[in-house]
This record gives C-alpha cells, sequence and structure tokens, in this order.
C-alpha cells in the first residue's frame, strides 16, 4: 500500500539557500545528494508525495536528472520559485497552485480527514474551525508556529531535511491545543 508524503522547500540547485536558511552543507552539490538521500530513505517507489513548492532554482536540465533520482509520485503545489519546475511537467502527476486532498482515516468523525495545501501560511483556510489540517511551506522555520491552529511548516528545514509522512503530522497535530472554536448543534450543523 503506498504512503503519502507532504515535504515543501529543497531548493535544490539553489547555493544561495544554504546561507539564507542556514543549511549545514558546505556546497550545492552535498545539499542536493543529501536532499535526496534523505527523500528516497523514507519515500518508496509508489508513495504519493505532496509537494508544496520551491522545489529547485537550477536550470530546467539539472532539476530533471535530481527529480528523475527521487522515488514516488509527486504531486506539485506551486511556490514562489517554480519556472524550473514547471517546465519539467512531465515529472509531476500535476501542478497546481492550491489543492484540498481528503485523507481516509477513521480516526476522524467522518472517516476522512481534509488537508488543505498550499505554498503560503494561512491565518484560516476552508473549514479550519472544523479541524481541517493546512500545510504550508516558503517560510523556512521562521513563522512562529501558533500551538492553537492545526497549520504546520512542511518544509524540509523544519523536519531534518525529510518529507513527513501523513501519520507524522497527525502525530504533530495532535500536540496541538487547537479547540473548536463553535459547538455543534444537533445533526452536526453549525
Amino acid at each position: 500500500m503506498s504512503k503519502i508524503f507532504f515535504t515543501s522547500d529543497h531548493h535544490f540547485g539553489h547555493a544561495n539557500i544554504i546561507k539564507f536558511s542556514n543549511r549545514p552543507f558546505t556546497h550545492v552539490e552535498e545539499m542536493n545528494e543529501v536532499l535526496i538521500e534523505k527523500w528516497n530513505k523514507k519515500v518508496g517507489k509508489k508513495d504519493q508525495v505532496y509537494h508544496l513548492g520551491d522545489i529547485g532554482l537550477t536550470n530546467p536540465k539539472n532539476l530533471e536528472k535530481i527529480l528523475e533520482k527521487l522515488n514516488g509520485r509527486i504531486y506539485l503545489i506551486k511556490g514562489n520559485h517554480e519556472k524550473s519546475g514547471e517546465a519539467c511537467k512531465e515529472r509531476f502527476e500535476w501542478i497546481k497552485d492550491y489543492y484540498e486532498l481528503t485523507v481516509q482515516d477513521t480516526d476522524f468523525e467522518r472517516g476522512k480527514q481534509l488537508l488543505v495545501l498550499f505554498h503560503y501560511g494561512l491565518r484560516v483556510w476552508n473549514a479550519s474551525h472544523h479541524g481541517t489540517y493546512h500545510l504550508y511551506g516558503h517560510s523556512h522555520g521562521t513563522l512562529p508556529d501558533n500551538p492553537n491552529s492545526l497549520s504546520l511548516d512542511i518544509g524540509v528545514d523544519c523536519h531534518n531535511f525529510c518529507p513527513l509522512s501523513y501519520d507524522e503530522v497527525k502525530v504533530i497535530m495532535k500536540t496541538k491545543k487547537w479547540k473548536p472554536p463553535f459547538k455543534t448543534r444537533k445533526n452536526n450543523v453549525i
């Protein structure tokens, strides 16, 4: 059975991100190799990976070679640096600006969980008051986490340069103090 993973902001081929995000690499080739290795240690060939933007800042030919090495079926949510990613569109299952993913999960009231996937962090999102998760990137760990919100920076700079599985995301969300803002009435109507 395939697993679902989430990640963001690899910036493959982008030498300046090492300095900007204080990444522990001496050069871009080392960063690319480590990011590929960490991805493939977690992600299987048939797994689904939702990449929430800024996959690479290099020429499309270089990015294409890197993408060929990555396991999984990759779905790309566009970031603000996606010119090379869009030039490699054949490698992705699809490329979108925003996506709402429904995961079948019996731990939730209706047997499913909705996740709002976007490159940028939002304060509110579709059904946030019902416990929908929001995953984002872009901030490279600089946006303070809100323990009262079911949102999470999924970028590699926040998670040891690895994608997170849906189960890992769920564990993190369970540590949050989020409470529904409204009491539900009979028949779950607000």
